[in-house]
This record gives structure tokens, sequence and C-alpha cells, in this order.
């Protein structure tokens, strides 16, 4: 019998990671880190990074798309949320725009940054990206209304002074954030499913497509180890945001880069796993990704920081500024611009990527 034949599915990298991950998760919670410690928690979030992919893709090519999508939008979101909620109470008065800054970064980086990098691949493997411009366009219309029902009105609604809601205005926003969500969800999983499966190019997949689907079990030990992965992942981010922290403050940027960061670290799965769709030529399945991830992010986050609002002391600032306003309407437009035909070319794919270069810099230089 081979090495490769006793070796035991329990050694394998993508369940041992996951769980060396979460371990310095434990170990770290709490502590202020010296330097050698967070370069071990971070190297602990790239390897589960990794592994969170892996089993995300054994999970989708289980219970097919959309499923698969939505399985690691959802279960990254709800961290997300919990991550967002913990700083928040921990950070006192100085975290009051954190959920802003945090849930419009995952906008930008998931509709530009997400979408980019797909189109990117997907034209460069066949010159052409195609998906369903329906399914595509109903999430993009579902981001837009989301974006501007939580985070532009709050700037110019009068009830409080400064980008705050009212109480009132904040459970409408919850309550239209979570319907808005959950029809999602159901269009896309069961009235028009159809709408969010890949496009058949007649070109080959690759071997993953054609394999035999994994067995229940294998999918369900790859699902704990996902919920694991990204416990981890999110934990770890957290773990070393306080010197994420102390490095924007002694760079003298300002503090809206630590909700870039956060938003970085944790949609990391989400932008791996997108890219190695579409360069298999599931490009359908990268967008899904992307603006599933958006309005998962949205979608969970505002109702969570509502109700959070109830203990929380000190303000919460939802409303964006002017330059914030501006990259949202342009992204609004040129995704627009780009989803209507159901076919993108480099070009496009280049403009996104340029749209978030610009919120990146503008965020270090605004």
């Amino acid at each position: 019998m081979s090495t490769a034949a006793r070796r035991s599915p329990l050694t394998d990298w993508t369940v041992v990671v996951p769980v060396v991950a979460l371990v310095a998760l434990v170990l770290s919670w709490g502590r202020d880190l010296p330097g050698f410690a967070v370069a071990l928690v971070a190297l602990c979030l790239a390897g589960a990074v990794l592994a969170a992919v892996h089993h995300a893709e054994v999970v989708a090519h289980r219970v097919g798309e959309p499923f698969g999508s939505l399985v690691l939008a959802v279960a990254v979101t709800v961290i997300e949320v919990a991550l967002i909620v913990t700083l928040m109470v921990d950070g006192g008065d100085k975290t009051a725009s954190l959920a802003r800054d945090t849930v419009f970064a995952a906008v930008m980086i998931t509709c530009n940054g997400i979408v980019g990098l797909s189109l990117l691949v997907g034209a460069l493997r066949n010159r052409i990206a195609v998906f369903n411009p329906e399914g595509s366009g109903a999430a993009l219309a579902t981001v837009a209304t989301l974006a501007t029902l939580s985070l532009v009105l709050p700037t110019f609604t009068t009830s409080k002074p400064g980008p705050e809601f009212s109480t009132a205005q904040l459970t409408f926003a919850a309550v239209a954030s979570l319907a808005l969500y959950g029809l999602f969800v159901a269009v896309q999983t069961v009235r028009h499913r159809s709408y969010f499966l890949p496009v058949d190019t007649g070109q080959d997949g690759g071997t993953d497509e054609h394999a035999a689907p994994p067995t229940a079990r294998a999918a369900l030990l790859s699902l704990g180890l996902l919920l694991v992965a990204l416990v981890a992942v999110v934990g770890d981010a957290k773990a070393v945001s306080p010197t994420i922290e102390r490095a924007v403050a002694a760079a003298g940027l300002p503090q809206a880069v630590v909700g870039v960061v956060i938003a970085l670290l944790v949609l990391l799965p989400e932008t791996l796993a997108a890219v190695r769709a579409a360069r298999r030529d599931r490009v359908q399945t990268s967008l899904n990704l992307a603006y599933g991830s958006a309005i998962a992010s949205i979608g969970l986050t505002i109702p969570a920081i509502a109700l959070a609002s109830i203990w929380l002391s000190g303000p919460l600032l939802l409303g964006l500024g002017p330059i914030h306003m501006v990259l949202l309407a342009l992204t609004v437009v040129v995704s627009a611009l780009t989803i209507v035909p159901g076919r993108a070319t480099l070009l496009q794919g280049g403009v996104h990527i340029v749209l978030l270069a610009a919120y990146l810099f503008l965020a270090v230089s605004p």
C-alpha cells in the first residue's frame, strides 16, 4: 500500500491548518501581541484563507450553484458582522464609523475588486467573459438600493445632526435590508435559480466540473471545517487589528483605513474563490460571490448594528462623505454598463480595477 493510500484525511493540510489557526486565535485573543506573534498569527490567517477556499469549493460541488456561492458569502458575512460588533463594543466612540467604513469597503472591494479580477481572468481565458445579465443585474440593483438606503440617506436626513439615522429611521433601514436580502435569496435559490447558473460557453471548465460530487459525509466535514476556517480568519484578523491600528496611526493615515484593511482580510476567501471560478470559465459563479457578498454585508450588518445600538454607547455614523458617494455612484453606473450586455472584455475588468484603486488611494489620501 502506498504512503498516499495510508495517509489519514485528518492529517491533510486543509484539516490541520484551520485547527491550528483556531488555536492561534484562542491563544492570542485579548492579548497585546509582540511582533513575532503577530507574524505567526498572520501566517495562520493566510493558511486559513486557503483552507476556507478549498472547503467552500467542496461544499459548492456538492450542493451546486448558486447555493455554493451563497454558503460562502453568508458564512463570511455573519462572522464579519460579529467582528464589527465586537470591535465597536470594545472601541467606544473611536469606532463610531467602523460599521460604515467596513461595509462600504466591502461594497467597493466586491463590486470593483472581485468583479474586476473575475472579468480580467475570464476575458484572458476566452477573450470575452460571459455571464447571465438577468441574475447579475438583479443582484446589482439590490446592492445599489441597499447601499443608498443604508449609507447615503443618513447624510441627508435631518432628524439627527450629522450622518446619523434616528431610531425610527435605523429601524426602517434594518427591516428593509433584511426584507431585500431575504427576497434576493428566494429569487436566487428558488424562483429564478436559472438566472444565477454559469453560462455554458462550450469550453472545458476543468476536471472539477466533470468529477463526481463529494459524498454527503465529506461535504458536511468540509462545511464544518469551512466554518472553523472562517472563524479563524476573522478572529485572527481581530487579533492583528491592534497592530494595524497602531501602524495606521503611526503613518498618520485616516482611521477609515482600519476598516479597509479589515474588509480586505475578511474578503480574501471570496476573492480567491471567485478568481478560481473565473479561471474555470464560470464567471457567473464569480459574480454570484461578489454581489452576494455585498448584499449580505449590508443586508446583515445594518440589522445587527441596529440591534447592537440598543446597548452601544456613543453615535453610530452611517452616512458617507461626498468623495465616497461619488465613487459609489460611479461604481453603480459602470457596473450597470458592464452587466447589461452579459459579455465583458478586458476593458471592463480594467475599469473596475481602476475604480478600486481610486477608492484605496483616496482612503489613504482623502
